[in-house]
């Protein structure tokens, strides 16, 4: 009796650690976090924080230009990663050496990943000498003013070319998992290539998926170096008004309630993808 009671416990005793280590460095910090977003110094609950955040002037174009990254940067990362994965995966000549080199961007941090798209895109930059040297400017192209287009088109390409990798790692263990006799006997019964992808690969995929949707779009939704070391304050996004308002304006309310709203954004984004992407039990039993 015993010894199946130490059995039944072991699992949570191995899951002890990890707990221990979310509870002091995530959870009890989200708590103090909300506290600063909702008590005033006095200790009384107030909405008055947000307020201020919501009546800042920067606070919707922020709003604005984070979905417009959200919408932008998750599809085409995933169309991107999936591609990638398929290529990897396919058993062709070399595929494995494509593994490393997809997932090479993944050591990049962001600040270093916004640095070296700085490089490509500043006025003497590489885009610039290249354009240039071909005869399509006459004079340098100013891609990253304020405020503009450009700018916030650098950010999406050096978010996708950073952060892609990631959606690709998830997406090749996922594959890895599918067991091959499955796309053959499709194969078998004349389903092509196309059809076997959307019958057989990508609903046996589908947890995978959910893992690396989930993740991206919570650290879209946070995306700052990238946006910082590109533009400076030229672009709004949440992550960026929260530090200004901490370090600027050394209020500590109203940056907690910019991170209580990214958090309430992520949780809401998660709940959507858990309940559009739910696995069937029969194909989580795989």
């Amino acid at each position: 009796m015993k010894l199946k009671r130490r059995a039944n416990l072991e699992p949570y005793l191995l899951l002890l650690p990890s707990l221990a280590y979310l509870a002091i460095f995530f959870a009890w910090p989200m708590v103090q976090a909300f506290g600063l977003a909702f008590r005033a110094d006095d200790g009384r609950w107030t909405l008055e924080f947000f307020r201020r955040m919501v009546g800042d002037a920067a606070f919707w174009p922020a709003v604005r230009t984070s979905l417009i990254l959200v919408l932008t940067i998750i599809p085409l990362q995933f169309i991107l990663a999936l591609t990638m994965a398929l290529l990897a995966t396919a058993g062709l000549r070399g595929s494995g050496a494509l593994i490393y080199f997809y997932a090479l961007p993944i050591a990049v941090s962001d600040l270093a990943a916004g640095i070296v798209w700085f490089s490509v895109f500043t006025e003497r930059g590489y885009l610039n000498t290249v354009l240039q040297g071909l005869g399509l400017l006459e004079k340098p192209f100013i891609f990253l003013q304020y405020g503009a287009t450009w700018a916030v088109i650098a950010v999406i390409l050096a978010e996708v070319w950073r952060a892609t990798s990631i959606v690709f790692v998830i997406l090749v263990a996922g594959l890895q998992g599918i067991p091959k006799e499955y796309n053959e006997a499709a194969e078998v019964f004349g389903a092509g290539w196309f059809a076997r992808l959307r019958k057989v690969t990508l609903p046996m995929l589908r947890p995978s998926i959910q893992v690396a949707l989930i993740l991206r779009t919570i650290l879209a939704f946070q995306v700052f170096a990238v946006v910082v070391a590109l533009t400076g304050d030229g672009v709004k996004v949440l992550a960026s008004e929260a530090y200004q308002w901490y370090n600027q304006w050394r209020n500590l309310n109203v940056a907690a309630a910019y991170a209580a709203l990214i958090l309430a954004i992520s949780m809401l984004s998660t709940g959507i993808y858990l309940r559009a992407l739910r696995t069937r039990p029969e194909a989580q039993a795989v």
